[in-house]
């Protein structure tokens, strides 16, 4: 099979020329960038004060923490820690 410069399917077959792009700069593979860049994000988040929960919740309530964080101009996961502050002192009161 012979090299054709307008066929785009088989010039990757033939890959000796160097191809335009971001130049790797990274020694780690991307998996391991990810697991220093999470282990990262965990020591910052622990200096902090932060702990990580995880809960399931239905699409509907969701997407109603979606709209309602968007509308007070929150992120989700603030718009949750207020909402909870405020069920607790609500409860302590009680």
């Amino acid at each position: 099979m012979a090299k054709e410069v307008s066929d785009l399917t088989t010039i990757d077959l033939f890959n000796e020329e160097k191809r335009p792009g971001r130049p790797r700069t990274n020694p780690h593979s991307r998996e391991m960038q990810v697991r220093i860049n999470k282990r990262n994000q965990v020591k910052r988040d622990k200096s902090k004060g932060l702990k990580r929960v995880e809960f399931k919740i239905h699409q509907e309530l969701f997407e109603q923490l979606e709209r309602r964080a968007l509308s007070e101009n929150l992120t989700r996961s603030q718009l949750i820690e207020k909402l909870l502050n405020n069920a607790l002192v609500v409860n302590k009161n009680c």
